[in-house]
């Protein structure tokens, strides 16, 4: 037409073959139309219709509701726990109620359906096995209504929750065979209490993100090892589920497909989730995918994962969702002291101590974190929280860190996010009330001018012998918790200490690998300090510690030494703390004497000297802390109660386990009319037991050592760097 438009009107001949061209082109369209179209539409509805019909037949010959496991997709790294949970489960009998638990996304569900299907599980249980799947949301007479229905192949109705719950109880008592009833991805634990019934060969299993009370035992389900995420992976990302497999896009190269596994951190769902993304995608998504991963948070391109691990967050209260925040402001891939999170909670969000342990409780059931305790004693009342340790999945620090970011309430500043952070606007930095530093001295001179108004907690986390506290300091008005750690083989020197206008709102400090004689700048007293504590710094001779401490520290209520091996004797300033009431002195393995001015911290309710070898007897002046509750000497092999342990009228806690050398007790000791626990070993246990007569209120706990050394490794790695 367009050719046809461009003759000449006296052209006649070109004119008349165009209009045959055209006529013959409008034909053929029109014999397309009414033929080949047509028939391409017709067998297309008649595919349709095919595969409806196909459909109708599957859906019709399936019963109303199943029970039935459904069949797992992939099983990478699930054939040990199998094993290990089909034991606990077959050959335990005290074990009724078993727990799956584990973080979202690790495989319970896939797990628990393996186990369904397992040829020993099936003939143990007689196939007589029923999967139900519960969610945040149960309607417990419809679940009752599908059991009832897969197991009497029949309808049942229920006035309300208890009388379904009544009638099942009295089936199962019925039924002839055993029965194993999973209840999966459980969110509360009075559901699974309507399913506990004292039946004989009957068992539940129950996967949740939360280890209940209700549960007999729990197997907890771990991340994937390297080469099990690595194959997880690569079955999602380079195996079409379907087709031949032909493939016509180029495999990415095997260091670029280890960052990016390396990147999901073993998480099942993460792995599957950024596979399926992935796949059939030419190398340069990849490489994106890995740079986007390294650089920042990986919940900002996968929703999915966003949102599975989210919900898990959701459900806490409001103060427990900050609490689980604050655990991002600590390096991935180490050991966090409990007592330092515990700080930041008190004075940040106001929570007591009883209740910030409460809270890492928690956090722990529910998965979200791990608690390593390397002593028994470690969350008693009085126990010694050094010996409390967090951890936490690089997946789910991720998650803190992506909703802190969300907030702004917390700012991270580390090598990762140092160049994403310098270009933000200085406003939207100035909200942070939790400041955490990784990584050294580096970064200061780019961040020497920033302004942190409403900062309250600061974290310090560095490599160096020599520490310059950054300029910036000098204008947090509102800070109150300070914590510094050292990484570096060699105690650290910390300079610019003699201006503190930043230390005069602080309550709490903690300092880790620091040379104490740094501290003789500070020049002005910081009269709001209440606790200090000091974890493997080193004190060097008593005349180099020039502090004087009742001036610097007026208002000290706590003080915390652990793990300064070369702490010989206390400095004497210490003995003039009037207002200290906690003083903790444990693991330093070279404190042979406490001074004698000991007796004039008249205010002193807990005295604590764990695992102080060296020591060898306690001085008379103790004999005036007419306050003191508790007094711990565990693990002071050469430390014996004097006769003048009478003299603590208020006394009502003992703790001597691992004094081995004691042949007998004072004879004063009966006359410690308000001692309400002693905790000791089994040896001096016969000791005290003699004077249960004049002592009838008196608590003997026998303390059981724990050989497992398996931490050490762990701390050294983590906390010693060496």
């Amino acid at each position: 037409m367009r050719n046809c438009s461009q003759i000449s009107f006296w052209d006649c001949f070109s004119k008349d073959r165009y209009s045959q061209q055209m006529v013959e082109l409008n034909k053929t369209l029109l014999e397309c139309f009414h033929t080949e179209v047509l028939a391409d539409t017709w067998l297309v509805s008649q595919q349709i219709l095919v595969n409806l019909r196909e459909e109708k037949k599957v859906i019709s010959s399936r019963p109303e509701v199943s029970c039935s496991a459904p069949v797992p997709d992939t099983t990478f790294g699930l054939d040990l726990p199998l094993m290990e949970l089909k034991k606990m489960l077959l050959f335990r009998e005290d074990v009724r109620v078993l727990g799956l638990c584990g973080p979202p996304g690790c495989g319970k569900t896939t797990l628990a359906a393996m186990l369904c299907r397992d040829k020993d599980v099936k003939d143990s249980f007689k196939n007589n096995i029923f999967f139900v799947r519960v969610s945040s949301t149960p309607n417990l007479k419809e679940i009752v209504e599908r059991l009832f229905q897969q197991m009497m192949n029949g309808t049942r109705t229920f006035l309300d929750d208890e009388d379904a719950v009544i009638q099942l109880g009295n089936l199962l008592e019925r039924e002839p065979k055993a029965t194993l009833l999973v209840l999966d991805d459980v969110w509360d634990d009075s559901v699974v209490q309507k399913f506990v019934f004292r039946i004989k060969e009957y068992k539940i299993l129950v996967t949740s993100r939360t280890e209940f009370p209700t549960l007999d035992d729990t197997y907890s389900l771990k991340m994937l090892t390297e080469p099990d995420a690595m194959a997880l992976f690569r079955h999602s990302a380079l195996f079409p589920q379907s087709g031949n497999g032909n493939r016509n896009y180029e495999e990415p190269d095997w260091d670029l497909l280890n960052k990016i596994v390396s990147g999901c951190k073993g998480l099942p769902l993460a792995l599957t989730v950024i596979g399926h993304s992935l796949r059939r995608q030419p190398p340069r998504v990849w490489q994106y995918t890995e740079r986007k991963m390294s650089s920042c948070s990986i919940f900002e391109s996968h929703t999915v994962l966003l949102n599975s691990l989210g919900t898990s967050i959701d459900i806490l209260e409001k103060n427990v969702q900050e609490c689980f925040m604050d655990l991002s402001s600590f390096p991935e891939d180490q050991w966090i002291p409990a007592s330092s999170l515990i700080d930041i909670w008190v004075e940040l969000h106001g929570i007591n101590e009883v209740d910030s342990y409460f809270n890492l409780r928690e956090l722990s059931t529910k998965n979200l974190v791990n608690l390593i305790e390397i002593s028994r004693d470690a969350g008693e009342i009085d126990g010694n929280m050094n010996k409390l340790f967090v951890t936490q999945h690089d997946l789910l620090r991720e998650l803190a860190i992506y909703r802190s970011q969300q907030q702004g309430t917390r700012l991270i500043m580390d090598e990762r996010r140092e160049d994403s952070l310098l270009k933000r606007k200085r406003e939207q930095e100035f909200s942070a009330r939790l400041v955490s530093i990784h990584a050294g001295e580096k970064f200061l001179s780019n961040w020497c001018d920033m302004h942190f108004p409403e900062a309250e907690a600061l974290i310090l986390d560095f490599f160096a012998t020599k520490y310059t506290l950054p300029p910036f300091m000098d204008k947090m008005e509102k800070l109150k918790v300070l914590i510094i750690v050292n990484h570096g083989h060699y105690y650290t020197q910390l300079s610019c200490l003699t201006t503190p206008g930043y230390f005069s709102h602080l309550k709490r400090v903690r300092l880790e690998k620091v040379l104490i004689p740094s501290l003789n700048e500070i020049s002005m007293p910081l009269k709001n300090l209440q606790k200090i504590s000091l974890f493997m710094c080193q004190f060097g001779p008593v005349s180099s510690c020039e502090i004087d401490f009742p001036y610097v520290f007026p208002n000290l209520v706590e003080m915390d030494i652990d793990y300064c091996n070369d702490l010989v004797e206390l400095p004497q300033g210490i003995c003039h703390l009037a207002h200290l009431q906690n003083l903790s002195i444990t693991n330093c393995h070279e404190l042979s004497a406490l001074p004698e001015g000991i007796g004039c911290m008249r205010d002193l309710k807990v005295l604590r000297l764990h695992a102080c070898t060296k020591l060898s007897e306690l001085p008379d002046s103790l004999r005036e802390l007419e306050e003191l509750r508790f007094l711990d000497i565990s693990d002071c092999i050469n430390v014996e109660l004097p006769e003048w342990i009478s003299d603590l009228h208020s006394l009502r806690k003992v703790n001597m386990g691992g004094c081995s050398e004691v042949n007998e007790l004072p004879c004063s000791a009966i006359n410690l009319v308000h001692l309400k626990n002693v905790i000791c070993d089994e040896g001096t246990a016969n000791l005290w037991k003699r004077l249960k007569f004049h002592l009838p209120e008196l608590n003997i706990t026998v303390r059981k050592d724990d050989n497992n050394l398996f931490w050490l490794g762990d701390l050294k790695s983590h906390k010693l760097r060496s």
